[in-house]
């Protein structure tokens, strides 16, 4: 199995504000990439997200664990989408951003 991509994501809203801003993110995904993305599943435990999108004919899993100052996400990426893993990490980067400033 191949290493998880991990990707810190730093914000200064706190866990509770970064928490409510995360809520739902995923979906919006699906709405702007919808062509791209079959499936999406999101479900949260406290301060911390499970998900899994379907995309390209692979499955992505992973998990976010939201803190005080930053978001964890840790992705487990199928070995053919392993060899794009620094693009994965500027998207993942990108969007996470894009969706703690949206209030």
């Amino acid at each position: 199995m191949a290493k998880p991509l991990v990707v810190s994501i730093p914000h200064n809203l706190g866990k509770v504000e970064a928490t409510r801003r995360l809520h739902g993110g995923l979906s919006s995904l699906k709405s702007q990439f919808g062509d791209k993305i079959a499936s999406i599943e999101e479900t949260w435990t406290g301060d911390t997200m499970a998900f899994r999108v379907g995309a390209m004919g692979q499955t992505i899993a992973g998990h976010l664990d939201v803190l005080d100052d930053h978001v964890r996400v840790e992705v487990q990426l199928p070995w053919l989408m392993s060899m794009i893993a620094e693009k994965a990490k500027g998207f993942i980067q990108k969007q996470g951003t894009l969706m703690l400033e949206k209030k």
